[in-house]
C-alpha cells in the first residue's frame, strides 16, 4: 500500500530538490558555477557536462572562468556556452575562457520572475499530485476495508498537513529567489 508517509515525503522532497535546480539556473545577474551545469560540450565524439571537461569558478562576482583541461576542447566549449541560450558570451584565452556576466535590465528581471512563478507552480503541482495519489490510496485502503474510516480520516489529515509544509515551502524559495532576482 502506497499510503506510506515517508513514501510521499519523498516523492514531495523530490519536488522540491527539482524546483531547486532549475532556480538554480536562472540567472540573476550575479556570477555563479551552478549557472553553466545545464551547458553540455561536444567532446571525444559525445557529449559531456561541462564540469567534465574543465574547472569552472567565479573570482569575481561578474565574471565566471572555466578553465578546460584539453586544449583541443577550449573552441567546443566556448561554443557549448554561447549555444546554451543563457545569453553569455564566452571569451577563450588559452585554456581559460572567460565568461563576463551582463548587467540584468528591469525587463530580463520580470521575465526572470515569470519564469521563476512558472516553475514554482510547476513545483506546487508535482506536491498536490503526490497529495492526490496518497489520499486515493487511502481511500481504496478504506474502501477494501483494510483500514478503518477513523484511520483513513487521520491519515488523510496527515498528508494534508505534509502537503501544506511543502507547498509553503515552494512559496518560500520563490519568495527568496523573487528578492534574489530583484535585488542584483
Amino acid at each position: 500500500m502506497s499510503t506510506d508517509l515517508k513514501e510521499l515525503e519523498k516523492r514531495m522532497q523530490g519536488a522540491m530538490d527539482s524546483l531547486k535546480k532549475e532556480f538554480q539556473g536562472l540567472r540573476t545577474g550575479r556570477a555563479s558555477v551552478n549557472l553553466l551545469d545545464p551547458v553540455m560540450v561536444e567532446a571525444y565524439g559525445q557529449r559531456m557536462p561541462l564540469n567534465q571537461v574543465g574547472t569552472v569558478s567565479a573570482p569575481e562576482p561578474r565574471l565566471l572562468t572555466v578553465n578546460v583541461w584539453d586544449k583541443g576542447l577550449v573552441t567546443p566549449t566556448a561554443k557549448a556556452i554561447r549555444d546554451a541560450g543563457l545569453g553569455l558570451n564566452p571569451a577563450p584565452d588559452g585554456q581559460m575562457i572567460r565568461i563576463p556576466i551582463p548587467e540584468l535590465t528591469a525587463e530580463r528581471r520580470n521575465e526572470l520572475a515569470k519564469l521563476a512563478h512558472k516553475y514554482a507552480e510547476g513545483g506546487r503541482i508535482a506536491v498536490r499530485n503526490v497529495r492526490r495519489d496518497g489520499m486515493e490510496s487511502l481511500k481504496k485502503a478504506e474502501k477494501d476495508h483494510k483500514i478503518s474510516q477513523d484511520e483513513q480520516r487521520q491519515k488523510s489529515d496527515d498528508v494534508q498537513k505534509l502537503t501544506d509544509r511543502y507547498v509553503k515551502q515552494v512559496d518560500d524559495t520563490l519568495a527568496a529567489k523573487e528578492k534574489e532576482i530583484k535585488t542584483v
